[in-house]
């Protein structure tokens, strides 16, 4: 039998290409996201460690300021217990064991390029202080041009920067943090392997002095670091630091340890981008199972008098079973090892992409792990075999008689009534969970739709040859008037055989669901957020760091001396335990407040807020049974409480906390909140000149960026047009499998049916008759295929948006119905490129060879 197999996989090569090209793609996809992932992630791994090549102890503050709040600012508790100053850097650097210690400092900085816009991305720009050696050089930063920076007014910067933007020594340059710009001279250009730098980022040096006003305070470091000396290990050194310091107030790491946590968190990453592209790539092997199964049961229909002479010289039904399965063996080998090659050279390919989009992107040699072999392998011959079991047991319980005498399988009533059964149960079952979890909340609304979106989409593929008749019925009409003749033998074409247009055109529904789904809950959420974002503003403009660092506390002022600017307030951000409950408090300049910010209030007044009352919304106020009035305790920053009055309650509105208080209110218990925004309201509105005011304002800072209403919604809808097109981009594999599958299932339908098409040109049907038949039936399969396909997605889409409604308030479905034809359109595209082929070879048969029998 194994013979015999082999003898079948070479007879039928050509029929089982699109089988193999489908796993290929689908192996080739899991390959190359395993190489890029592991090969990335070593790349960016090697980089950091070498970058901690000289660490041996790393000493930093509990209390420094997150860095992402860029000049570190704290409280002035935490201010007189700061440990890291240039007496600690002296204690450590005369420590035993003790080589060389460096103090560090290092926050945001951002560099404008001669245009005045940011260099690179906000989130990896940054500035650290220039420590040069007896030799005037920082070994972290070899100087290429130049030199280091040694005074106020002069910086250094990394040489993917000054290549990028044209920068030369003896240039003046605007740097940035989060308040106003500076310009200043650039005196040297550096190299570094620092991965966050070399990935896209920039860096700008400055002496000690310089960099410590900027973004910490004289004195303060961000980090100390100790080099050991030979013969000291890390161990030791770390315990003579620990027992020099107090243990409460400094984090103490080893080198060792901080290589660690990078390739940690450099694992993590990675496994994120991993994750989510295996995703896809299950979805297009996913597509690619209906490939197979059609492929094998059409085989098979057309191989049953081989078949059925193996039964009759002995061949058990055992017998016959394994050699289909062998043969999905061989091609699953065949096509996993080719996948395997394809993806090698896919994952060396991204790595190429990404280096000539970043040169400065860590690179290595390519990683194929063994994991990746046995992955891809065994996913597609398991793939393969099991996709393949059901037509080959289905052949092995043909009688051998019957086998003889027929031309085809035959489709009981019997087992179609058990299939529309079983697919009405297991789709009614998810159908009432989605339904369940639309109309629930909480959790469980969530977890319920999550349970019946997989269930439903299972019982609809179940029943879709039951549905193909009566949704192939609503065109068919339609192609007979226009096309004639071979558009009514196309629609009969369609139906005649339920299950193998459903398989055919499943692989197209899985793609459309998916497409629709997301295109619907994108266009909804952006509508919503347009709507959310345009009732909630009086301001003209909006005022914060591309990268959503916190506001120099100097800005507000600056902004107010503009030219035009008539109202100005920072938004504060803090965290309240209110009658025992965290809360999110959104802090205002209580004067300025309705002239910012537009609020529905159910009871009381925003003068409420300058007599040092709160305002909270409807649902809070229904959560904690308070209203205009009522006394809440709140604990603040350093266990502070204090009794306050509720003095208005306003509909819930997502872009503002539940608690609004006045900055005066807020400032008595926490001086030192968080401040991201800062709201501006002009004389005239909106205009160029007042917009160029407030930039003048902060020194036309690269990294601020000052924003109207439409500016927040336009930036909006870029991210998820960004994320939506990454999406798509990512199904269009498995869209790419489903044509194939197209062209498999009509090249293949077109030889089963060669005497037919025989007959049909000898009654007098011309060559491009056949061609237009062939090619109508392929759009039939193919928009029967997209119908479902958005219905689903649709209904998924609404599920989806009434259970996220409970997070973003005012959340609606909204079907975009330009884009849902655009699909439907397309669909049809795909079912006449895909007939192209088997419609050339159908129109191109001979007659006489097509009508003669054995």
């Amino acid at each position: 039998m194994y013979r015999t197999a082999l003898r079948n996989v070479l007879a039928h090569k050509g029929r089982l290409l699109m089988t193999a090209l489908a796993v290929m793609l689908g192996t080739a996809f899991v390959a190359g996201t395993l190489v890029f992932s592991d090969t990335m992630g070593q790349a960016m791994s090697n980089s950091f460690s070498k970058s901690y090549s000289d660490v041996s102890v790393q000493v930093s503050d509990h209390r420094v300021g997150n860095l992402n709040h860029n000049d570190g600012a704290q409280t002035p508790d935490q201010k007189k217990r700061e440990t890291l100053n240039d007496a600690t850097l002296k204690d450590l650097t005369a420590l035993p064991g003790v080589e060389r210690a460096r103090g560090v400092v290092y926050a945001f900085t951002g560099v404008a390029d001669k245009k005045g816009n940011l260099v690179g991305e906000a989130w990896s720009a940054r500035g650290a202080n220039f420590v040069p050696d007896g030799s005037g050089q920082d070994p972290r930063y070899p100087i290429a041009q130049g030199r280091g920076p040694k005074t106020a007014g002069e910086v250094a910067l990394n040489q993917q920067a000054a290549d990028k933007t044209g920068y030369h020594v003896g240039d003046k340059i605007r740097v940035a943090g989060n308040g106003a710009a500076e310009d200043v001279t650039l005196v040297g250009v550096f190299t570094t392997d620092d991965p966050q730098v070399t990935s896209g980022g920039t860096l700008v040096l400055m002496d000690t002095a310089t960099a410590q006003q900027r973004m910490l305070e004289p004195g303060r470091y961000s980090s100390i670091v100790l080099t050991a000396k030979p013969g000291t290990s890390e161990s030791a050194l770390l315990d003579a630091v620990r027992a020099k310091l107090p243990a409460d107030s400094v984090s103490l790491e080893t080198g060792q340890q901080l290589k660690d946590d990078q390739a940690k968190m450099v694992a993590d990453s990675v496994k994120g981008t991993k994750t989510m592209l295996l995703v896809f790539a299950g979805i297009s092997l996913f597509v690619g199972i209906f490939i197979i199964v059609n492929t094998f049961t059409m085989l098979i229909a057309q191989r049953l008098k081989e078949l059925a002479l193996l039964r009759a010289v002995g061949a058990g039904r055992a017998q016959v079973t394994k050699s289909v399965l062998v043969e999905a063996l061989l091609i699953g080998v065949l096509s996993s090892a080719a996948g395997l090659l394809a993806g090698v050279g896919i994952g060396a390919g991204m790595q190429s992409l990404i280096h000539s989009m970043n040169e400065g992107m860590p690179t290595g040699s390519l990683v194929i792990a063994p994991v990746t072999v046995v992955t891809t392998v065994i996913v597609g011959i398991v793939v393969t075999v099991l996709s393949a079991l059901f037509p080959a047991i289905r052949a092995s319980r043909i009688p051998p008689v019957a086998a003889m005498s027929a031309g085809d399988l035959p489709s009981t009533q019997r087992g179609l009534v058990i299939r529309n059964a079983i697919g009405a149960v297991i789709a009614g079952g998810g159908i009432a969970l989605i339904l369940a979890g639309a109309f629930g909340k909480g959790a469980g609304a969530r977890a319920m739709l999550e349970i019946g979106a997989p269930f439903t989409l299972i019982g609809v593929f179940v029943l879709l040859p039951l549905l193909s008749r009566p949704v192939v019925a609503l065109v068919g009409p339609l192609l007979g008037k226009v096309f004639g003749t071979p558009g009514k033998l196309a629609r009969l074409n369609a139906v005649r055989n339920p299950r193998r247009t459903a398989s055919t055109a499943a692989a197209l529904t899985i793609g459309l669901t998916l497409v629709t789904a997301l295109t619907v809950i994108g266009s909804s959420v952006t509508t919503t957020v347009t709507k959310m974002v345009s009732g909630s503003m009086n301001a003209d403009y909006v005022v914060s760091m591309a990268n959503g660092h916190e506001l120099s506390r100097d800005l507000p002022g600056l902004i107010a001396k503009a030219n035009g600017v008539t109202a100005v307030s920072p938004v504060a951000n803090v965290m309240w335990t209110v009658d025992g409950e965290d809360r999110a408090v959104t802090g205002l300049d209580a004067a300025a407040f309705d002239q910012l910010v537009k609020i529905d209030l159910n009871s009381g007044s925003t003068g409420a807020l300058k007599q040092g009352q709160i305002l909270v919304n409807d649902e809070y106020a229904a959560k904690h049974n308070v209203a205009q009035g009522s006394t809440v305790k709140i604990e603040v920053a350093e266990g502070k409480t204090a009794d306050v009055t509720v003095g208005g309650v306003f509909q819930r509105n997502d872009s503002l906390s539940p608690i609004i208080a006045a900055n005066a209110l807020i400032d008595q218990y926490e001086p030192d909140a968080y401040v991201n925004e800062i709201m501006v309201k002009g004389a005239n509105g909106p205009s160029a000149e007042l917009k160029q005011s407030i930039k003048d304002a902060t020194g036309r800072n690269p990294v601020i960026e000052v924003l109207t209403e439409k500016d927040m919604v336009d930036q909006f809808s870029r991210i998820i047009t960004t994320a939506l097109n990454i999406m798509y981009g990512l199904l269009g594999m498995a869209v790419i499998v489903a044509v194939l599958g197209v062209i498999n299932t009509l090249a293949m339908s077109v030889f089963e049916r060669k005497r037919e098409i025989g007959m049909l040109r000898a009654i007098g049907l011309d060559r491009r008759g056949i061609k237009r038949m062939v090619r109508l039936e392929s759009v039939v399969i193919s928009v029967f295929g997209a119908l479902v396909g958005v219905g689903l997605g649709v209904f998924l889409a609404w599920a989806a948006t009434r259970v996220l409604s409970s997070d973003l308030k005012g959340l609606t479905t909204v079907i975009p119905y330009g884009s849902v034809l655009l699909f439907l359109a397309l669909a049809a595209l795909v079912g006449i490129v895909a007939a192209l082929w088997p419609a050339r070879r159908a129109s191109r048969m001979d007659i006489l060879s097509s009508i003669k029998t054995d």
